[in-house]
């Protein structure tokens, strides 16, 4: 339930961002731009990356929306429960092991974030860019989950499935708007 009064008890991310147009557009821009725009990393990857670090903040809205849209674009669902379990034994692209290691030091202690962390993500064959990319999707699901959890937005599973369902089919494009009444 929202604590805004304002929105219904069940309330959508969007619905509590157009609280605020002028705020929103720019916040949806760059969610596109991370996780849709020119990347070495996948719309999937970037999902599982998204998801992943919603998870270890427990915040039950993004990770079961973003682990939604990871298994459309064709992430496997028992890759979550392995990640969860033991990265190092996960059956995740090993190049994607010292990523997913980088968005879980990043969520749960940032500040333990050492030279040792970019160089294994180089190491395992990434650019630079692509590590400013997975620290871009770790910022932005830690933001995108305090405004989750700071608002009390919330949906039952079967919306957060039809969300995550919209998201993958749509990139992150913008719902059209209604029509009005002329």
């Amino acid at each position: 339930m929202s604590y805004l009064p304002s929105l219904p008890g069940q309330t959508n991310l969007m619905q509590m961002l157009m609280r605020t147009p002028d705020r929103a557009g720019p916040l949806l821009d760059y969610t596109r731009a991370v996780m849709r725009g020119a990347s070495a990393f996948t719309p999937a990857e970037r999902e599982l990356m998204f998801a992943y670090g919603s998870y270890l903040n427990s915040c039950r809205y993004c990770y079961g929306m973003h682990q939604v849209v990871a298994e459309a674009l064709g992430i496997d669902s028992d890759l979550f429960g392995e990640i969860v379990e033991d990265i190092g034994t996960s059956r995740v692209d090993e190049k994607m092991k010292p990523v997913l290691r980088l968005v879980e030091k990043l969520t749960l202690t940032p500040s333990r974030v050492v030279q040792a962390d970019a160089d294994a993500i180089f190491a395992a064959g990434w650019d630079e860019d692509s590590y400013v990319d997975a620290v871009s999707v770790c910022a932005l699901h830690n933001f995108m989950n305090r405004m989750v959890d700071g608002t009390g937005v919330m949906l039952d599973d079967d919306a957060l499935h039809q969300g995550g369902l919209r998201i993958a089919k749509s990139n992150y494009d913008p719902p059209p708007a209604p029509p009005t009444d002329q």
